[in-house]
Order: structure tokens, then C-alpha cells, then sequence
């Protein structure tokens, strides 16, 4: 197995970030960068809780299955809804993920306890 290179300055995450105005792709909370302290004393949350809403690069098409490291293939999403969606046995779409947080979330669920 060939060890892959993390994403090259994380641009596309960063650019992705800024294309999706700091929300994540799933939950479409709002996400940080830098400043851990400050995204925590703005919500009124604990750094335990803010670390979960760190911005993460997620390929829609799986490095695994060809995904490029391109803008176009990456998103970005807080670290709870990646962590969460690569725990399960079988990882599901992008697509068929967001509806599944989408449920999880109008029924009051998913990350709701981490952040209002």
C-alpha cells in the first residue's frame, strides 16, 4: 500500500471552506479553521466540543477510488460528520450521507448536543 500525501497545503479545503462560507457540507454547521478559543467563546461551547467542528477536506470521490486532491472533488465537512461517516462498516455516498444527517438532524439528533 502507497502512503498518499496529505492535501497539498490544504487549499482545496481552504478554498472550500470559503465556497461554502465556513458550513459544513453535511450538518452545514458552522466550522473553524484556526482559533479553537475563539470559535468555543463565540458559541458558548467547550474546546472538548468545538474540536469536533474543525474544518476537515472530504474527497466526494474516495482517494481509495480515483478521487483526485482537485477543488472540484473536495468539500469541506467538521470533523464530527467525517469521523462519523467513515466509522461505519460500509461508507456511504456523499449524496445518500447528507440525507441521512439531514434526518438524524430534523429530528433534533446527530451534533445538536455539541452546538446550538
Amino acid at each position: 500500500m502507497t502512503k498518499r500525501n496529505r492535501l497539498p497545503l490544504n487549499k482545496p479545503r481552504s478554498i472550500a471552506f470559503s465556497r461554502q462560507k465556513g458550513l459544513c457540507y453535511y450538518c452545514k454547521k458552522p466550522m473553524w479553521q484556526k482559533g479553537i478559543e475563539r470559535y468555543a467563546r463565540l458559541h458558548g461551547i467547550s474546546l472538548a466540543c468545538a474540536k469536533y467542528f474543525q474544518c476537515t477536506g472530504e474527497h466526494l470521490v474516495a482517494h481509495s477510488a480515483g478521487g483526485s486532491a482537485s477543488e472540484s472533488n473536495i468539500v469541506a465537512a467538521c470533523s464530527f460528520c467525517n469521523l462519523k461517516r467513515h466509522q461505519r462498516k460500509n461508507a456511504p455516498t456523499p449524496e445518500a450521507y447528507s440525507k441521512l444527517v439531514e434526518k438524524r438532524l430534523d429530528r433534533g439528533g446527530w451534533n445538536t448536543h455539541l452546538l446550538n
